[in-house]
């Protein structure tokens, strides 16, 4: 064991003073910061009553439209008739087509069994009683009276209302039963229809007798092959609207990278203008900045409302946002990459005579073209999703199909699919970015 005396201890005291004099912020800042971050939290849980917000929420809601992204319902209503007898009847649009007659729904004289799930869920009408089975039970509601009237004891996952009784099957479906009709929401996984709609001629047929009619079998159009006519159906299937779908993710696309591009072409002109190093003009440097500091504190989603209604809705206004709005993001980024590169390689340069554009381009290029292409891909990225958002306000692309699908409330599948799309298309944008700018500056890919 090594005692130290007097003498090495101050020593060691008077060479290493941070370590023994540390001040009241050194000692006490790490417990400080900690101490606010708490209370700023309790003050934000009071601030947004966030007991009384996750209280109120409903929860329930996430798993229906959860649900509601990965399958499809059909909707029978079967109506009972004065002489007993039982109409069936599907919606208009049904994802069964026009003249539907599923083998889970069995019509019998005087009664209508529906299969909502198997064997485990069924739904028994008659004139006078509607029978559901389910979790292991079978509830009767009597019907004779004019109001629907559940006998016996009322299972948890049926409710009574004063006209109506509605039975949750969980994800299977429900059943709503009042006095005169019985309707029955029957849920499947998949999204319907997705390849061809209820009106195509390839509906409801076999992949391989789909395939053989494309190959070799004979024309169902005599003006087009079917090859052609199944690319027609496709592309303009009611139900899905691919074509529609994939033309304003097209506009998306085309919209984040016209604005980026015009966004980077006049930003780079201007960082120079704006960088104290390249332009010594105090009051210049100061203007362009705070230009940049507006074009930039001025939303995105503002400006494409403001241009939506100067040039009325459609790309050239998305495409009109993300340009000013790049134009103040890079040329901040720009501007603030030129201050900080190192001045000796300019002044190499300048010492040998050369003009001020020669000068640029050997000694300030160099520097500056990493920061340029890392931040202008990077941006191009971003604005490939910030024009879905500002396509929701009139701005064109894929994002006004986005908001129409989920101001419905009813067409969660369609909003699965453009979402998937976009999170497909944010993937490869990704990927080429990296991969670009890896190549562009050099670098090898891990």
């Amino acid at each position: 064991m090594t005692v130290i005396d007097a003498n090495r201890m101050h020593e060691i005291e008077a060479r290493y003073p941070e370590y023994f004099h540390r001040s009241f912020r050194q000692r006490f800042g790490g417990l400080l910061a900690v101490i606010a971050t708490l209370l700023y939290g309790m003050y934000a849980v009071w601030f947004f009553d966030l007991p009384k917000l996750l209280a109120e929420a409903h929860w329930e809601r996430v798993g229906i439209y959860m649900s509601q992204w990965v399958s499809y319902d059909v909707q029978p209503e079967f109506r009972i008739q004065d002489d007993g007898s039982i109409e069936t009847r599907y919606p208009r649009f049904s994802p069964l087509g026009d003249d539907p007659h599923p083998e889970w729904v069995k019509n019998e004289p005087g009664s209508v069994t529906v299969f909502v799930s198997g064997t485990n869920r069924t739904v028994v009408v008659t004139k006078a009683m509607t029978t559901v089975t389910a979790h292991g039970i079978s509830v009767p509601v009597d019907l004779s009276s004019g109001q629907p009237k559940v006998v016996g004891e009322v299972p948890s996952w049926m409710t009574v209302y004063d006209d109506n009784v509605l039975a949750d099957l969980g994800f299977a479906g429900d059943v709503s039963i009042a006095s005169d009709r019985v309707k029955v929401r029957k849920r499947f996984l998949g999204w319907a229809n997705f390849v061809f709609d209820t009106h195509s001629p390839f509906f409801d047929k076999p992949a391989g007798e789909v395939a053989s009619l494309i190959v070799s079998g004979p024309r169902l159009d005599p003006s087009q092959s079917n090859l052609s006519l199944a690319f027609d159906n496709i592309w303009n299937n009611s139900a899905w609207q691919h074509g529609d779908v994939w033309t304003k993710l097209f506009q998306t696309i085309v919209m984040a990278f016209l604005g980026t591009l015009l966004g980077s072409l006049a930003a780079f002109p201007l960082a120079f203008l704006a960088a104290r190093n390249i332009t010594p003009n105090r009051l210049l440097n100061q203007i362009l900045k705070r230009f940049f500091d507006f074009l930039r504190s001025v939303d995105m989603l503002i400006w494409a409302l403001f241009l939506t209604r100067a040039f009325g809705p459609g790309p050239l206004a998305g495409s009109g946002a993300i340009f000013l709005t790049e134009t103040g993001t890079l040329g901040k980024l720009y501007s603030e990459g030129l201050e900080n590169i190192d001045n000796k390689p300019r002044e190499g340069i300048k010492s040998t005579g050369a003009s001020t554009m020669l000068v640029h381009r050997y000694g300030v290029m160099p520097q500056i073209v990493p920061v340029i292409v890392s931040q202008t891909l990077y941006q191009w990225e971003s604005n490939v999703r910030g024009a879905t958002i500002i396509g929701a306000v009139g701005a064109g692309g894929i994002g006004l199909k986005l908001w129409e699908a989920m101001r419905t409330n009813s067409n969660w599948e369609n909003v699965a699919y453009m979402v998937i799309l976009i999170l497909i298309v944010v993937f490869l944008f990704d990927m080429a970015s990296n991969a670009l700018r890896h190549r562009l500056m050099g670098t090898k890919t891990h």
